[in-house]
């Protein structure tokens, strides 16, 4: 099977592009319950796996309690506005560590407010340094090289791996090497949106049950951290108590829809990101998990507008059909 066309891109009256995509929901069990396109179309996990690589790095921080913020930034892509790096701050420094512990490369702040401010790229303002500082309070904890942490021998990357062949379902696991340094592990499709399911009921998880409900129960908390202003799954949070929901790169998005038990992920074949917001809220309204007022309250990320001269011209529309497993 292939991708599906699923969004088209209509500027003054004309269909000006269209995003084919994948997706796949499945319950905790692995058990395929609606699909588009190629529900087992291989993909890389990316960012949409920092909820379980939090959960491992809390699972080897032991018990020491986290607050709601240091959790919800463990699991962030988020915008480097300065809420999100006082977070990091505030996790480095529980392991005695600053900022020049982060391996994480240099960059910018995702937020173009953030973003006119900074005089200079940074480990710290790269949006997965959050992730970044809760492996290095992991390592701190357990006495594990911190200089290494991002290697795929090192101990807590084997742990991370165990951890999604659990999540996932699938032993075979595609292992190479993420945006920020650490391993990256590409899954089918359906293997994704099971990792979600069961992040959703996370007593299907074993031993880090109880480290995945606290890294989920700060994503809900604390929603600003996980991405910030006008994102995705910061703004789907917000608006629907009932989900966990995590951005991805090259337009993978997931979400755990907690009462249900399912986990949805959604891949545009093309890496076109903005066509993930209207194709996983369509399919969130589908499934039952959005409804009236909160659709309309994510009207920016449901049907982005076209701009031509600064005002709107356009649309995405979307054409999602899902079927039934």
């Amino acid at each position: 099977m292939t991708a599906v066309p699923s969004v088209r891109v209509v500027r003054s009256g004309l269909v000006e592009s269209v995003h084919h995509a994948d997706v796949a929901v499945c319950d905790t069990g692995g058990r395929l319950v609606a699909f588009a396109g190629d529900a087992d179309r291989p993909v890389y996990g990316r960012s949409c796996t920092k909820p379980l690589q939090a959960s491992v790095s809390l699972d080897a921080i032991g018990d020491e309690p986290l607050t709601d913020r240091q959790a919800a930034i463990a699991c962030a892509s988020h915008n480097g506005e300065p809420v999100h790096l006082a977070a990091v701050r505030s996790v480095l420094r529980r392991g005695g560590l600053g900022v020049d512990a982060l391996r994480t490369p240099p960059g910018w702040p995702i937020d173009p407010a953030a973003m006119a401010r900074a005089r200079t790229q940074t480990p710290l303002r790269h949006n997965c340094s959050g992730k970044h500082a809760a492996m290095l309070l992991a390592c701190v904890r357990q006495g594990w090289d911190p200089e290494t942490y991002r290697r795929a021998g090192h101990p807590l990357q084997r742990r991370v791996l165990a951890a999604v062949k659990t999540a996932t379902g699938h032993d075979d696991v595609h292992v190479g090497v993420d945006g920020c340094g650490v391993p990256v592990h590409g899954v089918p499709l359906s293997g994704m949106a099971t990792m979600f399911a069961r992040l959703a009921v996370p007593e299907r998880l074993g031993a880090l049950a109880p480290h995945a409900a606290r890294a989920t129960a700060g994503m809900r908390a604390v929603p600003y951290l996980v991405g910030g202003r006008n994102r995705l799954d910061t703004d789907l949070m917000t608006v629907a108590d009932g989900l966990v929901v995590k951005e991805g790169a090259e337009a993978l998005v997931c979400a755990a829809v907690v009462p249900q038990g399912l986990g949805v992920a959604v891949r545009v074949a093309d890496g076109g990101e903005r066509a993930t917001g209207p194709l996983l809220i369509d399919a969130l309204r589908q499934l039952g998990a959005l409804e009236g007022a909160q659709l309309r309250q994510l009207g920016m990320h449901a049907a982005p507008v076209v701009l031509g001269g600064g005002i709107p011209v356009g649309h995405l529309e979307v054409d999602l059909r899902l079927r039934r497993g």
